[in-house]
């Protein structure tokens, strides 16, 4: 799990990412805007983002196995794959990036991610262990969504694998996500021993039971 330790200060978290607590600690929930309505929507994450106030420990953790990974901001911006949030500093905006409609739509990412910016420490979570990319300049190609998080100046696109239709169909690639430009990107391309298993015993259950 993850323990958040907070004196006199407030952080925020992913709706019911809650385990437990402990000290004087408040929880609260604002009434999000119309605005932050629609950002639910089109990121897939909760619009309800609960703030916990006061001096105590803080215990959150995914429905999920996976990996954590801390983001420590300084006055920038990142763009994350769907359900990697989990909770930041209160001094960290959440919001939502819009790709380029086709790379978006055709990539597998989604025409809309979440945007976190500014400065202080955000917990995200990943299917599996994070590998740090630095890239200067160069070109990132990615087959599937393996990107867990990007820094948001960096070029975001999708393309062909191959120069002609026909090559890249024939390679068995298709389209493939494109990262370019100098920044940071963290990748998780092997899940992890826990989340193949969980998901091999869910495959193996009935239909009915599946969906409970």
């Amino acid at each position: 799990m993850v323990k958040a330790t907070i004196q006199s200060e407030s952080i925020r978290a992913e709706a019911g990412a809650l385990h437990y607590m402990l000290g004087d600690i408040e929880l609260t929930t604002a009434m999000p805007s119309a605005k932050g309505f629609l950002k639910s929507l089109v990121t897939k994450e909760s619009v309800f983002k609960p703030a916990y106030k006061g001096s105590g420990q803080i215990f959150f953790g995914p429905p999920i196995f996976g990996e954590y990974h801390e983001l420590v901001l300084e006055d920038e911006a990142w763009i994350l794959d769907k359900g990697a949030y989990l909770c930041s500093d209160g001094s960290v905006e959440v919001g939502a990036f819009r790709n380029k409609a086709v790379s978006g739509l055709v990539g597998g990412e989604g025409l809309f991610q979440t945007k976190i910016q500014g400065t202080g420490k955000v917990l995200i979570q990943a299917p599996g262990k994070i590998e740090i990319l630095d890239l200067d300049n160069d070109k990132l190609t990615v087959d599937g969504s393996f990107a867990i998080a990007r820094q948001a100046h960096l070029d975001y696109s999708v393309q062909k694998a191959a120069k002609g239709i026909l090559s890249s169909m024939a390679s068995g690639e298709g389209l493939v996500n494109v990262i370019s430009g100098k920044g940071r990107v963290l990748l998780a391309p092997v899940p992890n021993l826990h989340n193949n298993l969980l998901s091999q015993m869910r495959s193996a259950l009935p239909a009915s039971t599946s969906g409970k």
